[in-house]
């Protein structure tokens, strides 16, 4: 092992890597996907894989499908609460009218003023 001086620059330094060195990586990159492709266990756990993401695709499409219907759900009952409470409230004020005619149509009273004399 020779010791270089710190600026002469002709020692490889880590990390580094020329042609060779990537060149080198690829061939083992390449053996390493071989290896794999030819494996068994990797083609039974592509396929679990693929089963479990097609379940979990379902799930999910099923879940967003069920969360609308009880938004639906949700939302027509309000609807529902508020008609219920504007026909109610449209009661009141037809039968306050109503009161009010009559009021106005209604002569004095006859006792009325001898009624606001006395104490």
């Amino acid at each position: 092992m020779a010791i270089t001086a710190a600026g002469s620059g002709s020692a490889a330094q880590p990390g580094d890597s020329g042609f060779e060195g990537r060149a080198a990586l690829g061939l083992v990159g390449l053996g390493v996907v071989g290896h794999v492709l030819r494996n068994r266990r990797f083609y039974e756990r592509v396929a679990v894989a693929a089963i479990v993401v097609g379940a979990l695709r379902r799930l999910g499409q099923e879940n967003t499908a069920s969360t609308m219907q009880h938004l639906v759900a949700v939302n027509k009952r309000a609807v529902q609460r508020e008609m219920h409470q504007l026909e109610h409230k449209a009661k009141r004020q037809a039968r306050a009218v109503k009161s009010t005619r009559r009021m106005v149509r209604s002569a004095p009273s006859k006792d009325l003023a001898s009624k606001m004399r006395q104490p």
